[in-house]
């Protein structure tokens, strides 16, 4: 064709010289921006048209790597909203698939901001406020257009079933990850929640919101920038709330006396899972490491031990003889309490193996060496096992995915939360594994339970941004 274009001349009269056919021209261009579109870019085509090409980013080196060591990333987006949701216009309603939805004229776009620094900053980076302070912009999920206090853990609904009477009340902001651990419960009953960027307490006896703490700007790094909850875990004796980062670092807070104690960086990744043995408080990350600190001693890390998947769950047995982590890639290990010195070498006493994440874990209170585990939604099996050979006692399909687990040592049930198909809580009599009841109320996924000390009541916290109290 393009032979044709060069050969074919015309001879012009007017100026006594050949000039190039412009029919012939605009045909061979009209054919190769056809050809284009319709087949990709042509052979000559030494790059892609424009666009096709991706956007690329270039990013800073640090901050690639860590976002490189957390979970899944299909919650990214959801992420970075929730992270200042409480800055966020309120929502009204939901739609019937579970949407927020924004009021009128109310723009899309969101714009994050940040309070002004308070005068209680501390240099470990939280800010201690009142209950009774004003949250001003609160966010809403699933209540009416009625003039409601959007406060966390303001009431939405009260009633009664089978298991007992059930109160509904809000928790907006909850992020909705299954690989978090964002609630529990001290022997005190104080109940810490962590909602978006911040930590609410909530005495479950007075049933009253005592205070809430929040991020402040942190040593070396600009006042703006913030960092995401992504596990707490309160202290045996009820006195101190450890707080995990997605940065990796962790924040020990005297609940008492109000006062950030320490914040010790442990982590050069995520803080997937914390708990404590007396005075010893274990760390694990997505990266596969655990770490034991001792908060009294200068140097804070007196041992750590790594494993080759990400950690998304970490428990300490009743008697602090074992030390339990699940990992993503469904392996759970168990190890000695021997926890000093720094290596690699160390291997698990014991080693099993589920279909699917070791996220819903536990020790049973009464028996040492059982622990139970709960599948995803790849598996949804709730698993007796025997840390001592290593082997399943006993199993229960349940059809749906386990998203967290507890005991109720007084009860001598396990209880556990669930998400597809019908997100109830179900309560299980042991051994047997048989159902006693189940609880409903949850629109969406139960990520986080918790017990008080009596087992009276039972706590759940759910991606549907509410919060149950069960008195069972």
């Amino acid at each position: 064709m393009l032979g044709d274009f060069v050969g074919r001349r015309r001879h012009c009269p007017f100026k006594g010289q050949y000039e190039v056919d412009t029919e012939t021209y605009k045909r061979f261009r009209r054919r190769i921006i056809q050809r284009s579109h319709g087949e990709g870019p042509c052979a000559s085509t030494p790059v892609a048209p424009r666009w096709r090409c991706e956007p690329r980013f270039k990013l800073d080196s640090v901050c690639q790597r860590l976002e490189l060591d957390s979970p899944p990333r299909h919650h990214e987006p959801e992420q970075r909203v929730l992270q200042g949701a409480h800055q966020e216009a309120v929502s009204v309603g939901r739609t019937s698939h579970g949407e927020a939805v924004l009021p009128p004229n109310t723009p899309r776009a969101v714009t994050v901001r940040r309070h002004p620094v308070a005068e209680n900053v501390t240099e470990q980076g939280l800010v201690w406020r009142a209950g009774d302070q004003e949250h001003e912009n609160a966010q809403c999920a699933g209540c009416d257009e009625r003039g409601l206090d959007l406060k966390p853990f303001a009431v939405l609904h009260k009633s009664s079933g089978p298991g007992g009477s059930a109160t509904k009340l809000l928790a907006p902001s909850l992020l909705n990850d299954y690989y978090t651990n964002l609630l529990d419960c001290s022997c005190n009953g104080m109940i810490a929640l962590a909602l978006g960027s911040s930590v609410y307490l909530w005495n479950s006896e007075t049933r009253a919101l005592v205070g809430h703490l929040e991020p402040g700007p942190q040593p070396g790094r600009p006042s703006c920038q913030t960092r995401s909850i992504s596990c707490l875990c309160w202290s045996r004796d009820g006195r101190a709330l450890c707080i995990g980062t997605r940065r990796g670092e962790i924040q020990l807070w005297d609940v008492e006396h109000k006062q950030n104690m320490r914040r010790l960086p442990s982590h050069m990744s995520v803080v997937g899972a914390l708990s404590w043995k007396q005075q010893l408080l274990s760390s694990g990350s997505v990266l596969g490491h655990i770490h034991h600190l001792d908060p009294r001693a200068p140097a804070a890390l007196v041992g750590s031990a790594v494993q080759e998947e990400g950690i998304c769950s970490l428990q300490w047995s009743p008697g602090g003889e074992r030390l339990a982590s699940g990992s993503t890639g469904g392996l759970l290990h168990i190890w000695d309490s021997h926890v000093a010195g720094v290596t690699k070498s160390r291997q698990p006493i014991t080693t099993a193996k589920q279909t699917s994440a070791v996220k819903a874990m536990g020790w049973c209170p009464w028996q040492g060496d059982v622990i139970a585990t709960g599948g995803g939604w790849k598996d949804g099996e709730l698993r007796i096992w025997d840390t001592q050979s290593g082997s399943c006692v006993t199993s229960v399909n349940t059809n749906s995915q386990i998203c967290s687990l507890r005991w109720a040592d007084r009860r001598r049930h396990l209880i556990t939360g669930h998400g597809l198909p019908h997100h109830q809580v179900t309560c299980w009599q042991f051994p047997s594994l048989s159902p006693i009841y189940q609880l409903t109320g949850h629109s969406q996924r139960v990520l986080h339970l918790a017990t008080n000390p009596d087992n009276t009541q039972l706590f759940s916290a759910g991606a549907d941004q509410c919060f149950h109290v069960w008195d069972l």
